[in-house]
């Protein structure tokens, strides 16, 4: 008997849950992402405003500015090794990268010591940023990295690509979110969670938690990279400073949100960033870590002000389209609460425009 043929990424994991049963969220979110043959990342990533989504580079040449003044500053009190590697983990369409090396001019002495290096499995997203950054050193995983120099790496909405499992609590205990069939459609149902499970909060019935191994891991990874090199990282993404509930998968397309299950790979996937438990993960590796700061407070107190005020003195004419931007990256309605900055490092180095969390003796 013949097999039907099995080709789009949808009918082959429709086909994998009924050989195997239903698929965990993060299952279903790499096959979505990261899928050698349809996956988002692996094949069509759209960025930009003609694109799904946008990032903060891309809404003003501030954003980028500023970070690249924190990396110097960084460097400066690292105490201005002679060589420093800057790394960008998943570089987008490669605006940040792009600003950061022009603000990087401002000091010829960073930019003698330092060797920049980026982090990205994505071969369109590489062909997009060679076109802007020219000939760059490229390494596919964290693991890669070498740790003969310390490391200042800078990571703008990653977090949000590494999935969360979800668990949900019902009258009858707790039960995990999963991806399965009914009348050949996916649908999102309920297995019985692992009996271990524990909610990081008291929740109520119906509320749903999120937990991601895969964040967890990344920094992990991350963290045993600075214990070894020395050197700090800047972890910025939406997503929540405290833990609570709540039911954060999305899929976007044309900046509009869609159905996660309707197009397998030909939207884009993501998930907030668990901040609260990455900063746990991280002071239990005995690292030095930041609070989590709203990205609107952070830019501030890193002079996004006094550079639109410059900007503007130059560029008068500009003064509106430099407000907007500023107002999209800062104001509370808009990226300015939602987005999130961490900061961790290897133990006592100072974090420019954060705070070290302070354990208790």
């Amino acid at each position: 008997m013949d097999l039907p043929k099995v080709v789009g990424l949808k009918d082959r994991l429709i086909e994998q849950i009924r050989l195997d049963g239903p698929l965990t969220i993060p299952d279903y979110m790499w096959a979505c992402l990261f899928d050698p043959q349809a996956g988002y990342y692996s094949t069509r990533p759209a960025l930009g405003e003609g694109g799904d989504f946008i990032t903060a580079p891309m809404v003003s040449q501030m954003f980028g500015e500023l970070i690249g003044l924190w990396v110097m500053q960084v460097w400066q009190d690292m105490g201005a090794p002679a060589k420093v590697r800057v790394v960008e983990i998943g570089p987008g369409d490669g605006t940040l990268m792009s600003d950061l090396l022009r603000s990087f001019r401002l000091m010829p002495a960073f930019q003698a010591a330092a060797e920049i290096a980026l982090v990205e499995p994505s071969l369109p997203l590489r062909a997009v940023q060679s076109q802007k950054l020219g000939d760059i050193l490229y390494h596919d995983h964290l693991h890669d990295l070498p740790t003969d120099a310390p490391l200042i790496v800078v990571a703008n909405e990653v977090l949000d690509c590494l999935p969360a499992r979800q668990f949900q609590l019902t009258d009858d205990g707790w039960f995990e979110r999963c991806v399965g069939l009914h009348d050949g459609n996916l649908i999102i149902g309920l297995v019985p969670a692992p009996e271990d499970f524990k909610a990081p909060f008291a929740a109520e019935i119906g509320q749903v938690c999120e937990v991601s191994p895969a964040q967890n891991r990344f920094v992990e990874s991350l963290g045993a990279l600075l214990q070894e090199a020395s050197g700090a990282a800047l972890l910025i993404d939406y997503g929540r400073d405290r833990p609570e509930p709540g039911d954060t998968l999305q899929a976007l397309h044309k900046h509009e949100k869609t159905d996660p299950l309707a197009k397998p790979g030909a939207h884009d996937l993501t998930q907030w960033a668990d901040f609260p438990a990455l900063a746990v993960t991280a002071l239990n590796m005995g690292l030095t870590v930041s609070q989590i700061t709203p990205q609107g407070v952070f830019l501030q107190r890193l002079g996004i002000i006094e550079r639109f005020e410059a900007l503007r003195a130059k560029n008068p004419a500009q003064t509106d389209k430099l407000a907007r931007q500023v107002h999209r990256l800062i104001a509370a309605d808009e990226m300015g609460d939602l987005f999130k900055v961490m900061a961790m490092s290897s133990p006592d180095l100072v974090l420019p425009g954060l705070e070290a969390i302070q354990l208790s003796e």
